[in-house]
């Protein structure tokens, strides 16, 4: 079973921009469909945006159309999610998740994913 390791988190201030990564180790990517996720204090799990196996579509939650980006490179086993304009609003603890599915469809129930990573703290200061 793939384990995942998200870095890239920290401290920005509104407006600025941060690229996380999400690193996979046991098991190649490529049969793997990828997520991120974000869970904000005393909040759900929000999807954020997700990505079919060969990156042939990606997906977008609402609230961050526009200004986030997921892509992946499966030659290195890793995973990224741009964040530009970021608002004080996309603090949260961001995580990488993953399910073994060629599915080309939207998945963005926490329920769909059966791996998931620790997560990585992300801080837009006003």
């Amino acid at each position: 079973q793939v384990q995942l390791a998200e870095s890239g988190g920290g401290l920005v201030q509104a407006g600025g921009s941060l690229r996380l990564s999400c690193a996979a180790s046991r098991s190649s990517l490529d049969i793997y469909y990828m997520g991120w996720f974000r869970q904000a204090p005393g909040q759900v799990r929000e999807f954020v945006a997700s990505i079919t196996w060969n990156s042939g579509r990606t997906y977008d939650g609402d609230s961050v159309k526009g200004r986030f980006t997921i892509s992946r490179d499966n030659s290195k086993n890793m995973v990224y999610l741009q964040m530009n304009s970021l608002k004080p609003e996309d603090t949260a603890v961001y995580f990488c998740a993953a399910v073994r599915s060629w599915t080309s469809s939207r998945l963005v129930r926490v329920e769909k994913y059966k791996v998931w990573g620790q997560g990585t703290q992300v801080t837009v200061s006003p």
